[in-house]
């Protein structure tokens, strides 16, 4: 983990409050902001009771949230500055995998103390990633409480393109983005719950995926039209899987062997690199389905972006559970019942 900022080191100006770290780090950065992406700033920006956007016409608004908490989401020494990236691009992400393009989000952030240098590294953080997705701030709130981060971004999709869970048909394929299992990887590494082969730089790598992680919000775009359904990957590949096929009413047959990893993670022993791509957290890279006569534009898409798209499976009839996956090794056969349900279980904010 990146070594603790400072929380000792407070602002001086006797009075300093809410509405001073708003006028003086938030809305100054969204200002800057607007003066370099002028094409993409809001009827009404931060300042009012509400920002005001206005859509292209022919376009939905999509809205998702995430809340991230000190000790659940991340450790309490968390670089300020990756905190302030990888709190916007989660959401992001969420955009990504409905096919949204930002519009903008809302900051509502809850601070045990004024610290000014750990404020301004996290708004550093912030900021460069709404410029590289160009999604301005527009608005938010601030109060005294346990650290906790909560942003809702709002994107646009043209009407009859969003893609949704509920999507998916038998026969399509399921793909995969980039590689998984790093993030887990990397928690799992500090933690100590392993014994792992990991060089430097191999840890630099895994800890960047864990706390830089990439919004596939380029992909989502590309993908409108050709993914029959779609989700990004934040509780586990597996876990999260099963909400197309709840959604959807359908079953999932998935070769194990075939989910995309590091070289980093091929280096594992088996088991941990089972667990960490099928069942990890924090990848954020989109798992989505599509017609079998897609393959060649899918794949001229991963050309086209520069990235890895994966094949690892297939949907079929729904059986008792719509919701099950079997799980195939490369020789076609089952995996063990004991395998498969560990496998199986995806990250619980509750547990």
């Amino acid at each position: 983990m990146s070594k603790p900022i400072s929380n000792t080191i407070k602002v001086p100006t006797e009075g300093v409050g809410e509405f001073v770290l708003i006028e003086s780090v938030f809305k100054a950065g969204a200002e800057a902001m607007a003066k370099k992406n002028p094409e993409n700033t809001p009827a009404l920006g931060i300042g009012d009771d509400c920002a005001l956007l206005k859509p292209k016409e022919g376009e939905l608004i999509a809205i998702t949230s995430d809340m991230l908490v000190s000790g659940r989401h991340f450790f309490a020494d968390a670089d300020p500055y990756c905190l302030g990236k990888k709190s916007l691009a989660v959401n992001l992400s969420d955009l990504a995998a409905m096919g949204a393009n930002p519009l903008g989000f809302t900051l509502s952030l809850a601070l045990p103390s004024m610290d000014d240098i750990w404020i301004q590294t996290f708004a550093r953080g912030l900021f460069e990633e709404a410029n590289q997705f160009n999604c301005p701030l527009i608005g938010g709130d601030t109060c005294a409480g346990p650290l906790t981060i909560s942003i809702t971004a709002l994107g646009s999709v043209p009407r009859q393109q969003s893609i949704q869970r509920s999507g998916a048909q038998v026969n399509n394929d399921i793909w995969v983005s980039g590689t998984i299992g790093d993030a887990r990887l990397a928690l799992a590494h500090a933690r100590n719950e392993w014994s792992l082969n990991l060089s430097a730089t191999h840890l630099k790598m895994i800890n960047q995926r864990l706390h830089e992680p990439m919004p596939r919000v380029g992909l989502g775009i590309a993908l409108r039209g050709i993914a029959s359904a779609g989700i990004d990957i934040s509780d586990g590949l597996l876990g999260d899987l099963k909400h197309i096929l709840k959604a959807s009413h359908l079953h999932a047959e998935v070769w194990i062997d075939s989910l995309p990893i590091s070289n980093v993670l091929h280096e594992q022993e088996a088991q941990i690199r089972q667990q960490c791509a099928a069942a990890g957290g924090d990848d954020y890279e989109l798992c989505f389905t599509a017609d079998q006569k897609h393959r060649l534009h899918i794949q001229q898409i991963a050309n086209d972006l520069g990235i890895t798209l994966t094949r690892i499976g297939q949907l079929v009839e729904s059986k008792e559970d719509a919701q099950s996956i079997t799980l195939l090794d490369h020789d076609g056969k089952l995996l063990g019942a004991a395998l498969t349900n560990t496998l199986l279980q995806s990250f619980d904010h509750f547990k």
